[in-house]
This record gives structure tokens, C-alpha cells and sequence, in this order.
């Protein structure tokens, strides 16, 4: 298993701008698949977007296309999730998930697989 940790997470403004992290330590981080979900205040968890082992593979939940951008450095064990345009329907805590499984990483990771702390993102309308 890896070890996740998210940071980027903050206020701003709604049209506005965030990067989030995820730094993974503790395997080998091309082996996962990871994803990017997130849980707005008294609701359930939802995935937003993943990306495969090598980079490709990359795939978003409706609401955010054409304004998050999920990409990968392999080299620095990282994935960053660009949002951009941002409203104040994605304000929620956003986590990071990882599993060697591409579709696990999307519904639930598996045993092999983890989860972050989770970060927060306001944006003000």
C-alpha cells in the first residue's frame, strides 16, 4: 500500500483557481491508478476524476469537464488536479485514492489500495 497526502486545498472565489496535490510514499507509485473524489458537507463521497499508471487513461465525472485537468508525475510520486472556473458546487473535501486496479480506484479501492486525509476546498459564490 502507499501513503497519500493531499494538500492545495483552500478558499477562493467563485471563476477562480486551485491546484491540488497528492503525494504518494511507501510503494511504487507508477504500479497505482489513482483518482481524485470528493464529499461536499452531509453527502456521500463522489468521484470526480482518474488517471492510469503511465499517464493515460484519464477519464472526469460530467460536472467538471473542460475545468479540472488530472495529471501525473511519476518522477515525483504526484498527482495534481487543476481546477479551474471554479463554483460553489465543488466546494467539498477532496481526496485522493489509490489502487493498482483502474476501476477499483473509481468505485472503492480495494484492500491493496488507500485513501488520503482529504483537503478542503471553499469556493464563494
Amino acid at each position: 500500500q502507499v501513503n497519500l497526502v493531499e494538500s492545495g486545498g483552500g478558499l477562493v472565489q467563485a471563476g477562480g483557481s486551485l491546484r491540488l496535490s497528492c503525494v504518494a510514499s511507501g510503494g511504487t507509485f507508477s504500479n497505482y491508478a489513482i483518482a481524485w473524489h470528493r464529499q461536499p458537507a452531509g453527502k456521500k463521497r463522489v468521484f470526480v476524476a482518474v488517471i492510469g499508471w503511465e499517464g493515460g487513461r484519464v477519464f472526469y465525472e460530467d460536472s467538471v469537464k473542460g475545468r479540472f485537468t488530472i495529471s501525473r508525475d511519476n518522477a515525483k510520486n504526484t498527482v495534481y488536479l487543476q481546477m479551474d472556473d471554479l463554483k460553489p458546487e465543488d466546494t467539498a473535501i477532496y481526496y485522493c485514492a489509490a489502487d493498482p486496479s483502474y476501476h477499483k480506484v473509481i468505485n472503492d479501492p480495494s484492500s491493496q489500495g488507500s485513501w488520503g486525509q482529504g483537503t478542503q476546498v471553499t469556493v464563494s459564490a
